[in-house]
């Protein structure tokens, strides 16, 4: 299959979908592949709180959901692919994706928008991948069934851990909350709410050495960072919320990356190659938020727009 795009986007967090709405809605074709639905690692987040607009909040699920239909509605179109590369050439990119449902495909386009995110750091700890889907999960809220009545362990207390955290305690019958740090990451509004759910604990200067069990997790084994104890407690789940690390292996040799993977770009969101731009969590200098990301998707979406029009953007 061989198609022809002005703009090809891929990722389909808020950066992608706004970056889809933007190019879209300026008259440009355009095709947003993504890995997964609507929202990407939005969908997860039970009640995003801090987005602009709706003063009791939303759901990350319905919020991206949401934004795709407006994007569609000005003629986005959507696969559902994960690209396996990216090939610069002097006028057009050429992106080869495999289709979820199956099939290799190469699409050509003017500009690409690179806004894939980044994805949950695993621990690398004993057991971590041998109970995956078994008690071990990167989503309180996708997996939220299997933590019913359980004792459910979170590793880490940032933001994202504490909000997963606060989710589950209306499901689980503990939860315990690992930071490895002397104190919790989280702003201060959710370290409150932890601290005033009398079902959640934390256990801050703590890391997980392992994870055991038999045919599903039974025991996590933990370590004092500073005095080396070891202790042992039974739980029923372990939910690993981390860090981050950009979904970026396929732009390595292609586009200039930080230390840690992300994406470099200049103040109009685009690449040393012309043409490329990175918006959201995949690029050096994310503030991470859902709001920022929105504006990142519109930025490089209206920078591609300039390059088409000033190139006339046909193939």
């Amino acid at each position: 299959m061989n198609e022809d795009y002005q703009v090809i986007i891929v990722g389909c967090g808020p950066a992608g979908l706004a970056a889809g709405l933007y190019a879209s809605r300026g008259g440009l074709s355009v095709l947003l592949l993504g890995d997964e639905s609507a929202g990407g690692g939005m969908r997860s987040i039970p009640l995003v709180e801090n987005y602009p607009g709706f003063p009791d909040g939303v759901s990350g699920a319905k919020l991206g959901l949401d934004m795709m239909k407006q994007a569609m509605k000005f003629g986005l179109q959507f696969r559902l692919a994960r690209v396996e590369g990216i090939e610069p050439h002097d006028e057009y990119k050429v992106v080869r994706a495999t289709l979820i449902r199956g099939g290799d495909v190469v699409y050509r386009a003017r500009t690409v928008i690179v806004a894939g995110g980044a994805s949950p750091i695993r621990m690398g700890v004993a057991g971590e991948s041998e109970f995956l889907g078994k008690g071990v999960s990167y989503c309180g809220v996708c997996d939220a069934p299997q933590f019913k009545d359980r004792v459910v362990v979170v590793a880490g207390g940032g933001d994202s851990g504490l909000t997963e955290a606060l989710y589950l305690s209306r499901l689980v019958s503990e939860i315990i909350v690992v930071e490895i740090m002397p104190h919790v990451m989280a702003t201060k509004i959710l370290h409150d709410r932890a601290l005033a759910d009398p079902k959640i604990q934390i256990r801050c200067g703590t890391r997980i050495e392992a994870v055991r069990g038999d045919d599903h997790v039974t025991e996590v084994e933990f370590v004092n960072v500073l005095t080396g104890e070891r202790t042992t407690s039974p739980v029923g789940g372990v939910l690993v919320r981390i860090g981050l690390e950009p979904n970026t292996g396929y732009l390595k040799g292609l586009v200039s990356l930080d230390d840690k993977g992300y994406v470099l770009v200049d103040e109009r969101l685009e690449t040393f190659v012309p043409g490329i731009f990175a918006a959201g969590d995949i690029r050096h200098g994310s503030d991470r938020q859902i709001a920022t990301a929105v504006g990142d998707g519109v930025t490089a979406a209206l920078s591609a727009h300039k390059m088409c029009s000033l190139a006339r953007c046909t193939l």
